[in-house]
């Protein structure tokens, strides 16, 4: 099976992340998808159990994710600026959960200014409906077993430097503003 590089140009002329940036982060992204398609290549042609077959099956996580985790920050932003719907199945759950939206929003914020490299993910315990803020440093670090990702936000320098230089805080505040409540709504 061979991986496709989806196209998000669409997403040029974002409000608050320039096009050098946009162009930067999916030219990054499409070096998952490349990557994903020579590991599952080579892995093809190793010898099952030996050295070099058992580090590639464990970088292919490392770009399984770095590739996914891509598409859906992607797919979570949108040029038309949105707002929640507060009558939908997700606010109302965010709310009883967290107390207020602003409460979940706030601890949204805190856990993307953690120290470090990462994605924070917004995520729904496939077995209690639990949401849960979730800090994923490294692609294949800190995932939780059966949880669907609603959403992503990605906070490794490549996502703001160009922009924001370090002013993590600036981009996190631009990212909310572009995230694309309808997309996060179906996943939820």
């Amino acid at each position: 099976m061979i991986y496709q590089q989806k196209d998000f140009n669409y997403l040029l002329g974002l409000k608050g992340l320039s096009d050098i940036l946009l162009v930067n982060h999916f030219t990054l992204y499409g070096g998952y998808v490349k990557n994903i398609n020579l590991v599952s290549e080579l892995l093809k042609t190793m010898r099952p159990n030996s050295p070099e077959y058992n580090e590639l099956k464990r970088r292919f996580g490392w770009e399984w994710n770095g590739m996914k985790m891509h598409e859906l920050y992607f797919e979570n932003l949108s040029k038309e600026k949105q707002i929640i719907n507060r009558k939908s199945k997700l606010f109302k759950e965010i709310k009883l959960q967290f107390g207020s939206y602003e409460k979940w929003l706030e601890d949204f914020k805190m856990t993307g200014l953690l120290r470090g490299i990462g994605w924070v993910a917004l995520v729904k315990d496939c077995s209690t409906g639990f949401l849960i803020n979730l800090w994923i440093g490294e692609h294949d670090e800190g995932h939780l077993c059966s949880q669907n990702i609603l959403l992503v936000m990605d906070v490794w320098e490549h996502a703001y430097i160009t922009d924001y230089q370090i002013k993590k805080v600036d981009y996190i505040n631009t990212f909310i503003e572009n995230i694309n409540w309808g997309e996060v709504e179906k996943r939820f």
